[in-house]
């Protein structure tokens, strides 16, 4: 039976949800023109003293907006563009291409009964998240 893309994103996102992977996309860059922007004003405003003020202000907003909230890892999947699906489902089918199955809930089921091909997903997942989505990776709660 020929794999199906929708099938191994099921699959990944049953993996991830029940390890309660989450992820948090990191906007360092937007932090980084924050912090920039607060202590220009502050200077602005404040000369030498203000400008202290600004740095320290807008270095916290800056770090708080660097710091990204955490989704659950199968909602960020299911948003993915296809060719970001395809990249996750070419490198989930070379872990699964020797299981025999016909359907998601049965691929599904497959998997979730072997804690090696679990941990194999997981890794593959966490490191495309780590290196494609530039994100930190959290589990649990």
């Amino acid at each position: 039976m020929p794999v199906v893309v929708e099938d191994i994103m099921k699959l990944l996102c049953s993996v991830s949800e029940q390890r309660k992977m989450k992820a948090a996309v990191k906007h360092s860059g937007k932090g980084a023109l924050v912090t920039g922007a607060v202590a220009f004003v502050g200077g602005l405003v404040g000369g030498p003293p203000g400008l202290a003020i600004g740095g320290a202000v807008g270095g916290l907003l800056g770090a708080w907006m660097a710091s990204g909230e955490f989704q659950s890892v199968p909602r960020i999947l299911m948003e993915l563009p296809a060719e970001e699906q395809q990249k996750l489902f070419l490198e989930a089918s070379a872990i699964v291409r020797n299981l025999d199955w016909t359907d998601a809930v049965q691929l599904t089921a497959l998997v979730m009964g072997s804690e090696a091909l679990q941990q194999q997903l997981l890794a593959m997942l966490a490191a495309y998240v780590t290196k494609e989505l530039r994100a930190e990776v959290r589990y649990g709660d």
